[in-house]
């Protein structure tokens, strides 16, 4: 059997002496590995860097098998970035996170689109990490631990929404969150529609998302946050869109 798609090339590993196995993430195949042969020659390995966008096809006896994929490069999203440490660290964090959290040959259209834009845009730093937090909530809600944005677990109220419990995972307004600030997590304005994101509400977002990815689903498989993610946060702070403190 067969498919062909597009997609993002997620990791590339050396396997034997000419060999790669790697990890590409497709619309309507989802997370897929399969073997590249000759995928360490000098002609396949700029195209095989991860968060390349490529044109695939995949080819194996059976759907359950690695399989062998036959790979022709469309853009270099690695190499355009090159010289913006920034907004290539937050493609490897986005390219560990799909390793890292989506079951392989699941099926993820939104969150295949959500990583599209995302990329699109990692030239634009005023736009791009609040794109990322949002991806992120995303990829919550499809491995089934969406978080509540729209009314106040204490009240039922869906006015002047605040914060986040770091247990339910729903929103709880100002007044009922006053007793509780130093135990609530900081809703962003951002999360609940509003276009403005200050750095403190990339680096309060981040920190949302971050506690639940890493409570309910990493904590599951006894794994932590990818070093790339946490390697975005640094970044971030040192920038000069985050001079505060760190979180």
């Amino acid at each position: 059997m067969n498919w062909q798609a597009e997609g993002y090339i997620l990791s590339t590993q050396k396997h034997g002496e000419t060999s790669a196995i790697i990890d590409v993430f497709t619309r309507e195949q989802g997370r897929h590995k399969g073997l590249v042969r000759g995928g360490i020659s000098r002609r396949m390995r700029p195209v095989l860097q991860p968060g390349n966008h490529v044109r695939v096809e995949w080819r194996g006896r059976l759907s359950e098998q690695l399989g062998y994929y036959t790979v022709e490069g469309i853009d270099s999203r690695a190499a355009e970035l090159m010289d913006d440490r920034l907004s290539l660290t937050g493609l490897n964090a986005m390219t560990a996170m799909c390793r890292e959290m989506l079951p392989e040959r699941e099926t993820h259209e939104p969150i295949f689109d959500v990583f599209e834009i995302v990329l699109a845009n990692l030239h634009n730093i005023d736009v791009w990490p609040a794109l990322y937090i949002r991806w992120e909530a995303g990829l919550l809600s499809a491995l089934g631990y969406g978080l509540d944005f729209d009314r106040c677990a204490a009240t039922g109220k869906n006015d002047n929404l605040t914060h986040i419990s770091p247990r339910s995972g729903r929103a709880v307004s100002a007044s009922a969150a006053e007793p509780y600030l130093d135990k609530l997590l900081r809703l962003p304005p951002f999360l609940r529609g509003e276009s403005f994101s200050s750095p403190e509400d990339i680096l309060d977002g981040l920190k949302l998302t971050g506690h639940f990815l890493e409570t309910r689903v990493q904590w599951n498989l006894n794994r932590t946050l990818p070093d790339a993610r946490h390697q975005l946060i640094d970044r971030l702070i040192a920038s000069d869109i985050a001079r505060i403190q760190k979180i």
